[in-house]
């Protein structure tokens, strides 16, 4: 019964058998999991990829029963995998805008720079209208300071009781109200000045190179300063002193207006305020990579040369004596802008420079100064003054 009961039911499993291997294309269907699985992309278009272990053995179908086969490896082409495409590219940043790049430097457009200039000139003129206001209300002191040399050059000529000559009526309004409080302002604004200058061009420059920014205002406005102060204290006073000198002893009054004082004044002070200004200007050409401190020394004689021609046109005397005290400060600014010249090149060149051995010298001829003007004033019967040179017996 049983024998006859299994052979009824067998060919009831080999049409299924069939149906499930035209299911399969033709493949015959395992009838247990296998060890690497069919793998089948989206696309009709992809291939297929079947893949069995040699050491296991998957049960086939056939028309009595279950036969045991050896499995097989079957290998066809990967499926094709579209790229992806690649992000759009991020937006350019406008023109016009102020944001800074990866250097620092600000991008504006013309009329921007326009309006930058027209902000720094109101700013500029309103820092001069503040020192003007200021010294007027200083301006009796003031004049009694601009004057001094005068009085003191026509003292030393034989002169009783000096006084400048007002030749107009308008002369001691102009000079005195207007013309003396635009110099006055103009020095003691020049810091501020100086800033609106860097401020205009700060823009321009790298995040690195606006670190210079306090040197440069502190630097370019001091040596102003220093300028209009060696006018004052040693040029000045040399020179007028000389020329009236001329003369008085060919038995010639003096009488000087005050105008003219004043414009002489005037070229003397703002002309050496500007010269000056020489390291500042050597210290520029070698940021811009247009001199160089080798070239500098090596063309140093012509400077000089173009340095005297420079103060006999600032002196106001054709004298040797007022000539070499104009020149021989500007030879020696010509020097320290080699050096601030020199310094630059060492930062570029990644070295130092032995600050404590230069400070160490300097220091050590500072006393051996300070004791020779101690000897000269102890032993040997000098005093100090405060007109030059300073040190009178």
């Amino acid at each position: 019964m049983d024998s006859a009961e299994d052979k009824q039911h067998e060919p009831d499993s080999a049409p299924k058998a069939d149906e499930a291997n035209q299911e399969n294309n033709g493949q015959p269907a395992p009838s247990g999991e296998p060890s690497q699985g069919l793998v089948q992309a989206e696309s009709d278009t992809v291939s297929y990829v079947q893949t069995t272990d040699a050491t296991d053995a998957y049960n086939y179908y056939d028309d009595y029963g279950y036969d045991n086969q050896p499995a097989s490896t079957t290998e066809v082409d990967p499926p094709v995998v579209a790229a992806a495409p690649p992000p759009p590219p991020s937006p350019p940043p406008h023109a016009d805008t102020e944001e800074p790049d990866e250097d620092g430097m600000l991008r504006m457009s013309f009329l921007e720079h326009l309006e930058e200039l027209r902000k720094r000139i109101l700013h500029a003129l309103i820092g001069i209208g503040v020192a003007f206001a200021v010294s007027l209300y200083f301006v009796n002191d003031l004049w009694a300071i601009i004057s001094e040399p005068a009085m003191a050059a026509l003292r030393q000529n034989g002169v009783q009781d000096p006084k400048l000559a007002m030749l107009t009526p308008t002369e001691s309004f102009s000079v005195i109200w207007v013309k003396l409080p635009i110099l006055t302002a103009i020095f003691l604004s020049s810091p501020w000045l100086v800033y609106q200058v860097w401020s205009f061009i700060a823009p321009g420059l790298y995040k690195k190179e606006r670190r210079w920014a306090v040197p440069f205002i502190l630097s370019t406005a001091g040596l102003f300063i220093c300028g209009g102060l060696f006018a004052y204290f040693v040029a000045f006073r040399l020179g007028l002193g000389f020329l009236l000198g001329i003369g008085v002893s060919q038995n010639v009054m003096a009488v000087v207006s005050i105008t003219e004082y004043f414009d002489l004044f005037v070229n003397v002070t703002l002309g050496l305020g500007l010269v000056f200004e020489l390291p500042i200007l050597i210290f520029f050409l070698s940021l811009l990579r247009i001199v160089t401190p080798q070239f500098l020394i090596r063309n140093s004689r012509y400077a000089i040369l173009l340095i005297t021609l420079v103060a006999a046109i600032i002196t106001p005397t054709p004298d040797v004596i007022n000539l070499m005290l104009i020149s021989v400060p500007m030879a020696l600014l010509y020097f320290v802008g080699v050096f601030a010249s020199y310094l630059l090149w060492l930062s570029r060149e990644n070295k130092r420079f032995p600050w404590l051995l230069v400070l160490f010298v300097i220091a050590c001829l500072a006393l051996i100064a300070a004791g020779g003007v101690y000897l000269a004033v102890s032993q040997f019967g000098y005093s100090l003054v405060l007109s030059w040179p300073y040190i009178v017996r």
